[in-house]
């Protein structure tokens, strides 16, 4: 009976390592892939023009306004990663730019997915979007402004309850 209460014990360390390892793990991801995110976004803006060419080449609607939308929510939304603020929203809308991205200017990689996935994993949307899908999925955890409001709301709703 000893020995189940030994690994039961350090069962429940290695769960309550993890779980506090990924609160950092997310950290990192969102400091990196913001980063990332608002130095692409940044690049964007400051060269508008290359960039309404290039969303013109690749026949996007109104390039005008998609090429500043783009621009706009790649950087401002990596800012936003970065400091973990609103972050399951604004995972939304960069995966849908991610996507966006494979449709119109990495399309034989989107429809290689499977008959070819190195094509799909080598294409430049990929790790930004991985990086999307797993903010959306696991937030930002609590070292973030999500984590921080969310404590500061729940204590606010907790008071109020008295």
């Amino acid at each position: 009976m000893k020995i189940i209460n030994v690994i039961v014990r350090l069962y429940n360390l290695l769960n309550s390592t993890a779980n506090y390892s990924s609160h950092i793990i997310l950290l990192i991801i969102r400091l990196y892939w913001g980063w990332q995110f608002f130095r692409t976004g940044l690049g964007k803006l400051n060269h508008l023009d290359n960039t309404i060419d290039y969303f013109t080449e690749l026949g996007i609607p109104a390039p005008v306004f998609n090429a500043i939308m783009a621009a706009c929510t790649e950087c401002f939304g990596g800012l936003f990663l970065m400091i973990g603020l609103a972050t399951r929203p604004v995972s939304i809308a960069l995966t849908v730019m991610m996507i966006v991205a494979y449709v119109t200017a990495d399309y034989e990689a989107l429809v290689s997915i499977f008959s070819n996935p190195e094509n799909f994993i080598a294409a430049d949307p990929f790790l930004f979007l991985s990086t999307s899908v797993i903010v959306f999925s696991f937030g930002a955890g609590s070292i973030s402004l999500d984590g921080l409001l969310g404590k500061k709301l729940s204590d606010l709703i907790a008071s109020n309850n008295k």
